[in-house]
């Protein structure tokens, strides 16, 4: 694929990639055929910030969890209101790092 599609690509997607595996996405993206460029568009990319801000305000009832498809724990803090509080507070430092490995799955899975 053409360097600056994959550049361009990178620049407007790195918050959604955690920064250590950015080459690696980055490496996969040019050794792909640019048949497959368009398929990337139809990949859903979750928005860490939009995320954390779902599980500060909602995480007791579980909608975090709901939202990066965790259904199990998702369904854990709904019925036990985050386990008292302490997986909510937990997942407030977790909850970004947890949706951009998501997000690099759901990319790899496609190249």
């Amino acid at each position: 694929m053409e360097q600056q599609k994959v550049d361009m690509y990178i620049m407007t997607n790195q918050k959604y990639f955690p920064t250590e595996k950015i080459m690696l996405v980055k490496e996969r993206l040019q050794s792909m055929d640019d048949s497959k460029f368009s398929m990337l568009s139809t990949v859903e990319l979750k928005d860490p910030m939009t995320i954390l801000l779902v599980s500060i305000f909602l995480g007791t009832l579980g909608i975090d969890r709901f939202m990066i498809g965790d259904i199990g724990m998702g369904i854990l803090k709904l019925l036990t209101g985050g386990v008292c509080g302490i997986l909510t507070i937990i997942d407030w430092f977790t909850i970004s790092k947890k949706t951009k490995e998501l997000n690099f799955n759901n990319i790899m899975t496609l190249l």
